[in-house]
């Protein structure tokens, strides 16, 4: 509720802290997905600090702050420099892969030979921010297999897929669930072949492949031919604050395509690069800082560090006969942990009891249901921890299943969801042991093991559409919310 007086900053500061007592650390590693941790206070710190000189700047109309204009072609070009482009190489500062998706398939719809041309060309291990961006767009996704033991996207699968209405065909740098790239140059050629756009989704890849070792990753960039466009976000790899990708064009039109402006009405002129109108240049000075602060020797010892640890992981998981790495191993510090014997939804759990966040993964077109840990520059400082963890856990859930899960499928295919309004659900939340923001029901903690298998047994629309109602229940005042 809105204080009828402004409160104290004490005051505020303390609450914001008690709020955050529920949310999980984003330092430290033991976060497996959604936060990148270099490690490093002082670049972290001019970072935070360069994002707050820039908080009220407002990137609406760089004609009145010029400094963003500055600041996004650094960063731009530093990005393009180690993708395959140069100085010169069109692009886009964004506030996240999402957005850098959207913007490259409105570039490729703005710029189609034929309105026809309505159809995305997926791997099936495609991020969904593809099949949002066609949402929003007006255009259609076609899902292709990939190849069940790399997990990598087949050419020949793609090939298949390929027709009049293809706009553009997608492949992954890595793919986020497996760390596996798909093979660019191969699918990159059928779409030349076809005069059809190709974009490289290497939003979580794009900024730590670069840095291995050299000839360990095939070409994936705008250096290939017949890649078209490329995402690649700095607040993963690039240890950025969030809000901030990049997306590159291979021609100048492309990133004209992108942009939206409209005069039709009697206000100030309106142009935009992105989707968002007004929005805070603090990511944009943020990542310039990070970028400029770890410089490229800076990332060539956090991407060392960080696969250091998924060797050293897959290597102790080779130890443990109840789990398995899908893909055959990664390209990048990506890993996805499938059971063998084991339920990995009360795996999850367990490690949760221990203090260690794994990204639990449903099963999907023949991928089994399995784990995910994003490993980053401090991993390699807890690795050993972790794998202690895993092996303690495997022996605690060994034979394990969450309760009831015949039942609760039953119940959830009985439900007329369109019944049950926000207060509704989060009663049938709470009747499940399901708790709401800032208590024990995060994704892979407490009371999520049955949920999380009761959704591994569903189609992926009762999926969606059961997330989309637990997401509506969440924010709404019947779950207590931060109570």
């Amino acid at each position: 509720m809105l204080p009828e007086h402004g409160r104290s900053g004490e005051d505020l500061l303390g609450e914001l802290g008690r709020l955050r007592e529920g949310d999980l650390p984003v330092r430290g590693g033991r976060v497996a997905a959604y936060v990148y941790d270099p490690g490093r206070p002082h670049v972290r710190e001019v970072a935070h600090r360069a994002y707050l000189e820039m908080l009220e700047v407002n990137g609406l109309d760089p004609t009145v702050f010029p400094s963003t204009v500055e600041l996004e072609r650094q960063v731009v070009s530093a990005v393009a420099e180690v993708l395959g482009g140069d100085a010169a190489t069109p692009g886009i500062f964004t506030s996240g892969g999402t957005e850098s998706i959207v913007l490259a398939l409105k570039a490729a719809r703005d710029t189609r030979d034929s309105a026809a041309q309505d159809e995305v060309v997926v791997p099936v291990t495609a991020h969904p921010a593809f099949h949002k961006a066609a949402h929003y767009l007006g255009l259609r996704t076609v899902g292709v297999p990939v190849d069940p033991n790399t997990l990598r996207a087949r050419t020949e699968a793609v090939a298949a897929a390929l027709g009049p209405r293809t706009l553009l065909v997608v492949a992954s740098a890595p793919s986020y669930p497996h760390g596996v790239l798909d093979p660019v140059a191969g699918i990159a050629a059928l779409a030349a072949e076809h005069g059809v756009a190709c974009h490289v989704d290497a939003c979580v890849g794009g900024w730590v492949l670069p840095w291995l070792e050299p000839g360990r990753v095939a070409p994936f960039d705008l250096s290939v031919p017949g890649v078209t466009s490329l995402s690649c976000d700095l607040h993963k790899y690039g240890y950025a604050p969030k809000g901030a990708s990049v997306v590159l064009f291979a021609r100048q039109e492309l990133r004209r395509a992108a942009y939206f402006a409209s005069a039709d009405w009697p206000g100030y002129t309106v142009v935009n690069s992105t989707v968002q109108s007004s929005k805070g240049a603090g990511p944009l000075a943020g990542a310039w800082a990070t970028l400029q602060a770890l410089g490229a020797s800076g990332y060539r010892e956090l991407a060392r560090e960080a696969m250091t640890a998924t060797r050293r992981l897959i290597a102790g998981i080779a130890d443990l006969p109840e789990l398995r790495v899908l893909g055959g191993g990664p390209d990048a510090p990506l890993v996805a942990l499938a059971g063998e014997g084991v339920d990995v939804f009360a795996l999850s759990e367990a490690m949760a009891a221990r203090g260690w966040f794994l990204q639990p993964q449903l099963s999907y077109a023949g991928i089994p249901a399995n784990l995910h840990l994003t490993l980053t520059g401090v991993s390699a400082h807890g690795v050993e921890d972790l794998l202690e963890a895993l092996s303690a856990s495997v022996e605690e859930v060994r034979g394990v299943r969450p309760d009831g899960v015949t039942e609760l499928v039953e119940l959830v295919r009985g439900l007329d969801l369109a019944e049950l309004d926000d207060a509704g659900f989060a009663g049938l939340l709470s009747s499940l042991g399901v708790g709401g923001a800032g208590g024990e029901g995060g994704s892979g903690g407490s009371g999520m093991a049955a949920v999380n298998a009761v959704l591994d047994a569903l189609d992926p629309p009762t999926r969606e559409a059961l997330l989309v109602r637990f997401l509506a229940a969440l924010n709404s005042p019947h779950t207590g919310a931060g109570g």
